[in-house]
């Protein structure tokens, strides 16, 4: 966990693309689109070096370097930068907002271009598949023909396997951590009942709460809360807080007595301040859908001929490494080219935010090679 740290990206850019519309899986037309985005490094001559980076349920598209004025980096600068993982001085670094989010991007929040007003519960309802389809228009915005890799943790992995099976004769690697190819019942009842804390709060009001006073923080926050003890391990709970109390000895009242409770309510606290709710529950069905299990992965032709490469944490019990097995197994007896690792973790389904130092060795490793691969072929 305690790399190195190298140079930083220091203050980076959010652009913006929009395109007039996009046919949803659904059936759905999606007007008047806007995706927020950052690129870190330089793309080369031939436009060859690209690599686009998907983020988890509640990132954004600052996946790197510094916005101005703030405190903290992109959600994953220990990977992203000169010397890191992800070589900005040998890659071209993409990172977008997912439609349906609430970081720029068009979603719930934005304004419905007939009605002038924010779309709430009539934006229609999106996939991953949807998501990968606006970022395949800004790959082609971006006049990039082929990415070298597709990158992300938990739905960043979801994204990655759903570029493999829209998009395969545009990506050479694919890297999918922490992540599954289908929900499982346990998965999907953990966002139902986070989706029915938000929807029981008085102030949701049906969706429509973005032109009142009020917004539903409190099931907001407790739907962050029921997310992040699923992040996190037994054991790294124990080690972080076993049953520490805040103060001395018990108050005797149904106050937060233990150090879990008070991080807990911190993290419920602080995410409504960065996070929409009708996102959150639009992004959660979007994950719970997700099933590229009958799709996964059929190798018709050398065009197709991605390689993959598979991490997963022993600790992480949201997204069992069972689940990576089983894709591994498919993509293997298929003959892609695969590689996987189980990392032995203690952080939980956290890990892939934390364990640095290995999934460094991994990434740098399997672009490297990759890269050199991609070059012999185009040499032939």
């Amino acid at each position: 966990m305690n790399i190195k740290k190298e140079k930083s990206l220091g203050i980076v850019e959010t652009k913006t693309f929009k395109f007039d519309a996009m046919v949803l899986e659904s059936g759905r037309e999606l007007k008047d689109v806007s995706i927020v985005y950052e690129t870190y490094g330089k793309l080369n001559e031939n436009k060859s070096n690209a690599i686009y980076i998907a983020h988890a349920f509640s990132g954004d598209a600052n996946a790197a370097g510094f916005h101005k004025d703030a405190k903290k980096p992109g959600w994953w600068d220990d990977m992203i930068g000169p010397g890191k993982a992800f070589d900005t001085d040998k890659y071209f670094v993409i990172c977008s907002n997912v439609i349906g989010g609430c970081s720029g991007s068009t979603g719930p929040s934005s304004l419905n271009p007939e009605t002038k007003k924010p779309y709430a519960l009539s934006f229609p309802v999106i996939t991953i598949a949807d998501m990968v389809a606006a970022q395949k228009k800004l790959i082609d915005y971006l006049g990039i023909k082929k990415l070298l890799s597709v990158a992300g943790g938990s739905m960043g992995g979801m994204q990655v396997l759903q570029w493999a099976v829209s998009y395969p004769e545009s990506i050479s690697s694919a890297i999918a951590i922490a992540t599954a190819m289908k929900h499982s019942p346990q998965q999907i009842a953990f966002n139902e009942v986070a989706r029915q804390a938000i929807m029981s709060d008085a102030k949701w009001n049906n969706g429509n709460y973005y032109e009142t006073n009020s917004s539903p923080d409190g099931g907001l926050s407790v739907a962050r809360m029921i997310g992040h003890i699923t992040y996190m391990s037994d054991k790294s709970m124990e080690e972080r807080f076993s049953r520490n109390l805040k103060e001395e000895g018990y108050s005797f009242s149904i106050a937060s007595d233990f150090e879990v409770e008070g991080y807990l309510r911190y993290k419920g606290d602080s995410f409504v301040k960065r996070f929409d709710a009708n996102s959150y529950l639009y992004i959660s069905k979007a994950m719970d859908y997700f099933d590229v299990s009958n799709k996964i992965l059929v190798k018709t032709s050398d065009k197709r001929d991605v390689k993959f490469l598979i991490i997963s944490f022993a600790s992480d019990w949201l997204y069992p490494s069972y689940q990576s097995e089983e894709m591994v197994k498919r993509l293997k007896l298929k003959g892609y080219d695969t590689t996987y690792i189980e990392i032995k973790s203690t952080y939980g389904h956290d890990a892939f935010l934390l364990e640095f130092d290995d999934e460094t060795k991994m990434v740098k490793h399997f672009l490297e090679k990759v890269n050199k691969e991609t070059e012999v072929s185009k040499n032939r």
